[in-house]
């Protein structure tokens, strides 16, 4: 049996047709099921569904052979122990800082001035604004990211970004770019050697339904 750990919306409706290139299809829309492992038309092959900030720890410890799953969760969690064949381009976005609307940001940064960053991306964070020299408060939050700055609990935040639409509804604006942000295959390293054919077969098939080969 093969598992695949995937997480619900926008990283599920888009592996799909990578799925499908591989003969892959999924037999249950997780939006209006209440099934957490989900068949598929292969015998061989089922779905768990796990929250997106969980799929490389399942992965890691074998509750799944192979995910996908974003690349800011992957620095987040630091990807031991995992095989990371592809880079998949799907659900694509960027990790930014923003601040509201009026906060002078370049200047805070010039001063030297230490930052309150709020953010669930504490790794990614600390590390860029290391990179900077700039020292930062990191305040960790899971939820409603844009509140922070609006209510005074932080400078700034370091969220993800897709269309921008939700930070300028909430008077903020994008500062800086950190990284853009894709989603990725990882694969458990002793499944690899276990299961060798069927998983490097699905490998394979993601590969060149994206038109790239697997690392």
């Amino acid at each position: 049996m093969i598992t695949l750990a995937l997480s619900k919306g926008r990283i599920f409706d888009e592996t799909l047709p990578l799925l499908k290139a591989a003969g892959i299809e999924v037999l249950e829309d997780p939006e209006k099921s209440r099934k957490l492992i989900i068949g598929t038309n292969r015998p061989d092959v089922r779905v768990v569904l796990v929250r997106a900030t969980d799929v490389p720890t399942y992965v890691q410890y074998g509750g799944a052979d192979l995910g996908v799953t974003g690349k800011d969760t992957l620095i987040e969690h630091g990807g031991q122990g995992l095989y990371q064949p592809l880079d998949l381009q799907i659900a694509k976005c960027r990790m930014s800082v923003a601040v509201r609307e009026g906060f002078d940001y370049e200047a805070a940064v010039k001063q030297g001035s230490r930052l309150k960053v709020a953010t669930k991306f504490v790794s990614i964070a600390r590390d860029f604004f290391a990179t900077k020299g700039v020292h930062v408060d990191l305040i960790k939050l899971y939820g409603s990211m844009e509140l922070a700055p609006l209510t005074g609990l932080a400078d700034a935040i370091v969220d993800l970004v897709s269309s921008g639409n939700t930070l300028k509804a909430n008077h903020l604006v994008e500062v800086e770019r950190i990284m853009d942000i894709s989603s990725h295959l990882v694969v458990n390293q002793v499944a690899l050697k276990l299961k060798q054919a069927p998983l490097r077969a699905i490998i394979d098939a993601f590969g060149s339904a994206i038109g790239r080969p697997a690392n």
